[in-house]
Order: C-alpha cells, then sequence, then structure tokens
C-alpha cells in the first residue's frame, strides 16, 4: 500500500465526560480533546447513529447544533499556547472496541459538513482521550474509517507532557490522492513580495465563520 506516515504535535485529554446542554436533545456525555485543534467526541451510538452516508445531514445538523454549544459552555484553552482557543470540530465516533481495531467515525466541520477523510488531528485527538482512559498505551495502534470509508491508521508513539497535563505522540499513516496542479508567481515588480499584515479580513462572512 502506497501512503505516508507522520509524526503529530503533543495531544491531550481536555476534559472527560462533560455534560453538554444541547438545544433539542438534553443533556450529553462529551469529551473534549486536543489534537492539533479541539475537538468535541460524542458517541453516535448513543445518540441513535450508525454513522453511514443516509445520516450525513442529520449528523451534520447535529454536529453544528453540539459546536455552537460546546463553545459556549466550554472554555478551552491550550496550555502552552493561548492562541489556540474554543473546540472548532465535532467529531461523532463509534465504541472503541480494544486496541487494535477499527471504528467508524466522522468529523462535522462547520458550517455543517462531513469530512471526506477521518481526520488526523481528530484520529490524534481520540488517541490522547483513550489514553486518558487507561484504554490505549504506548505503542498500541487504533484505526479510524470515515463516513465514506477512508481509513486513517494511528498508534500512539510516546506518553509525553504538554504544558504540565499528561499527554501523546501520535503518528497516523494514510494516504491522499492527487488533485491538481497550481502554479505561483513572483512578479518582480511587486511591492509586497512577502504578503501583508493588517487587522483581520479572513471569514467575515456568517456563512462560514465559527461564532
Amino acid at each position: 500500500m502506497r501512503s505516508v506516515t507522520i509524526r503529530n504535535v503533543p495531544c491531550f485529554a481536555e476534559r472527560l465526560g462533560a455534560p453538554l446542554e444541547v438545544d433539542g436533545v438534553g443533556a450529553i456525555p462529551v469529551d473534549v480533546g486536543y489534537g492539533g485543534m479541539f475537538y468535541a467526541l460524542v458517541d453516535a451510538t448513543a445518540l441513535g447513529f450508525e454513522i453511514r452516508p443516509d445520516e450525513a445531514r442529520d449528523l451534520a445538523a447535529l454536529g453544528e447544533k453540539v459546536r455552537r454549544a460546546v463553545r459556549a459552555q466550554f472554555d478551552v484553552v491550550h496550555p502552552e499556547n493561548p492562541a489556540i482557543r474554543g473546540v472548532s470540530i465535532v467529531q461523532f465516533n463509534a465504541p472503541f472496541e480494544g486496541a487494535g481495531t477499527v471504528a467508524k467515525n466522522t468529523c462535522i466541520v462547520s458550517p455543517g459538513r462531513s469530512d471526506r477523510s477521518p481526520t488526523g488531528t481528530g484520529l490524534s485527538a481520540r488517541l490522547a482521550v483513550l489514553h486518558a482512559r487507561g484504554l490505549l498505551k504506548a505503542g498500541e495502534a487504533f484505526s479510524h474509517l470515515s463516513i465514506i470509508g477512508s481509513r486513517f491508521d494511528r498508534r500512539i508513539a510516546a506518553e509525553t507532557a504538554c504544558g504540565g497535563r499528561p499527554a501523546i505522540v501520535p503518528e497516523i499513516t494514510g494516504r491522499a490522492y492527487l488533485a491538481g496542479l497550481m502554479t505561483y508567481l513572483l512578479d518582480p515588480e511587486d511591492p509586497f513580495p512577502e504578503g501583508y499584515t493588517v487587522a483581520d479580513t479572513w471569514g467575515v462572512s456568517t456563512h462560514t465563520r465559527q461564532d
């Protein structure tokens, strides 16, 4: 199989089994893990989902409800980088069945779409949560299948610390596919060859920003 393996940054569980009030659903338990960004991890099975393609719309709608709720109710901040703040993505998971197994997942990205991949940062966050619960040890592996069947394999390469809290260093193995080529040119007369910095003007559309 053609693939690549990368080593991620230190990842950790921020909170486990925290009760979250979700509009129209009620209180549900949520894990929050950092895998390169903050994820809210939700047991899809407990909410009646099997993570099938025909459930994608309902999962996306619920994922946005969960994301808005968790950002409002949980103030999560990276212990070494205060600029990294707040849950960015909601990850619906099938139950963990042990080291070396594979489980379905789908990651809902704003404004409500299932990612085509299981996401490496999402799998890293889940490994950190599983490690924090004592269910996965250093050297052990676990894999995710996305809602359309794409797969990432990952193992805990090492235990470490991040901002004084227990953390892991995950390694992820996956494959990508060439979708296109792009050429960037630099005009020698361009007065801003290294770009520019002004007040934040990105993501101001209410259709794309994370509120």
